[in-house]
């Protein structure tokens, strides 16, 4: 057998339809169309879910849950994942390197997860307390940057003046 000589099964390929091309085709008059309606017509299809101008399903239907658009910020990560680390000091860019930490992340967290026995110094990285304590436990420090507090103006309290007594005639 020759690549030249291949050729698909007998009956597996036929000719397309060559609608509205006269009775003695089978597909001449309405052209496969049926009679009449919508359908029919050129130009007669609706959009997707269109059901007749009938409020459609999915509009009758209530919306339903929230998709965060920056679920995706903030990483976790988990202390076995800490331990395998070589690095004493992490941050955020020695966790992107080593993989732990997706590229596109803002931010990562240390969740508890697994055994951590070694010395760690984290900076920049939030931490939940079980893994607070086991980091401490460990001798770990922790170094996080407090965010600034906007100050608050006082509301400085209008006093309210006597109302002044009408005239007498």
């Amino acid at each position: 057998m020759k690549l030249n000589e291949l050729k698909p099964a007998p009956g597996s390929k036929s000719d397309r339809h060559r609608v509205g091309r006269g009775v003695g085709s089978g597909w001449g008059k309405t052209a496969g169309r049926g009679h009449k309606g919508q359908k029919a017509r050129s130009g007669g299809f609706h959009k997707v879910g269109f059901e007749g101008g009938q409020m459609p399903l999915h509009r009758r239907l209530p919306k339903r849950g929230f998709n965060s658009p920056t679920r995706n910020d903030i990483a976790e990560v988990r202390t076995s994942e800490l331990q395998a680390l070589q690095a004493a000091e992490i941050d955020l860019a020695a966790l992107k390197a080593a993989g732990i930490v997706p590229r596109r992340a803002l931010a990562a967290k240390v969740i508890l997860s697994g055994k951590l026995e070694r010395k760690l110094a984290l900076k920049e990285i939030q931490v939940s307390k079980g893994a607070r304590a086991m980091i401490e436990g460990a001798g770990g420090s922790i170094q996080l940057t407090p965010k600034p507090q906007p100050e608050k103006k006082k509301k400085e309290r209008k006093a309210k003046a006597a109302p002044a007594e009408a005239p007498k005639a």
